[in-house]
């Protein structure tokens, strides 16, 4: 009995990938990944590009980004701060 349900399950996420077009799309980067010319040396980093998301440059960018924009934040934060009239 265990064996029917270990097989129901593995069949509807089989159907679960496929109606979610998640085979189209990896079959589609593996594809792609098959005809480059000169394999990447990072494939993983290929797939993920291909699925859209972010190289490490542009991760590492982000987050730098993001720091900056924090301490600017922060920086503002103080400025209004220090200019609000004292509390009565």
């Amino acid at each position: 009995m265990s064996y029917q349900s270990s097989e129901a399950k593995k069949e509807d996420f089989r159907k679960y990938l496929e109606n979610s077009k998640v085979i189209d799309a990896l079959t589609k980067v593996l594809v792609n990944l098959y005809e480059e010319p000169e394999k990447p040396s990072h494939p993983v980093d290929f797939i993920k590009k291909a699925l859209g998301g972010p190289s490490p440059a542009d991760f590492e960018a982000l987050q730098a980004e993001n720091a900056q924009l924090r301490a600017e934040n922060e920086a503002l934060k103080k400025r209004i701060s220090d200019q609000a009239p004292p509390a009565q």
